[in-house]
């Protein structure tokens, strides 16, 4: 539940903790406004400048670092191999989370940029709860599109069961942000290895409590993609 995200964070602010480890833009905006002083790894985000977290990739200052997934430039490569895989694919739809704090423009701007050289189509449905998620697919669907691409996004991401099933009981192929959508049975996930960034932030985390300060240790990008294609 997003809502109890920032009464969480100021639960473990007056413990108090050493260290914080977020997980999403969502929960690093809720440990970072619930302390100044306690250091605060991401393990994943996608625009950490963007949202306010850091002042620069190279030296954040303040009490936070930790890992970008840099999903906003990834859209436009899942829709160029999805529309390789399905070249007659001219409407497609995308699903997003208008609650997400990087899933408006940062997110669906360069997917928009890049439909028309490839000759597709968007259209776009919101969704932020269980429930809508269900009402958007099947508005998608009703407005004709025939593959879908689903952006980065926490909820999403918890709700990935949901997601795929949809997607396979209207026979509409699509494209995912992380690998666990196609082990879920999702027909194509390209992305960053989000495990692969939190095994990395542990390093951080390790330094940090040996005395390193979290704002001298720059912002790291992901170093593992993956394409990961469901043969099933």
């Amino acid at each position: 539940d997003p809502d109890r995200l920032q009464s969480t964070a100021m639960e473990l602010v007056r413990l108090p903790v050493d260290v914080i480890l977020t997980d999403s833009g969502t929960a690093s905006i809720a440990a970072s406004q619930a302390t100044a002083i306690i250091p605060v790894v991401m393990g994943v985000v996608s625009d950490p400048i963007g949202i306010g977290l850091v002042a620069s990739l190279a030296r954040p200052g303040g009490n936070v670092t930790g890992f970008s997934i840099l999903s906003p430039e990834l859209g436009t490569k899942r829709l160029a191999l999805l529309k390789e895989a399905f070249p007659a694919a001219k409407l497609v739809g995308v699903l997003l989370n208008p609650a997400s704090p990087v899933t408006g423009a940062q997110q669906l701007a360069p997917i928009k940029d890049a439909a028309p050289a490839l000759g597709t189509e968007l259209v776009v449905a919101e969704a932020q709860s269980h429930h809508a998620i269900s009402a958007a697919i099947n508005g998608l669907v009703v407005s004709g599109i025939s593959a879908l691409i689903v952006v980065g996004d926490a909820v999403f991401h918890n709700e990935r069961k949901l997601i795929v099933d949809l997607a396979a009981a209207k026979r509409l192929p699509g494209i995912y942000p992380e690998r666990e959508y196609a082990e879920a049975g999702g027909l194509i996930a390209y992305g960053p290895n989000v495990p692969d960034n939190f095994r990395r932030a542990a390093g951080y985390v390790t330094r940090i409590l040996k005395g390193e300060k979290a704002g001298n240790l720059p912002v790291e990008q992901p170093v593992k993609f993956e394409l990961v294609i469901n043969l099933t």
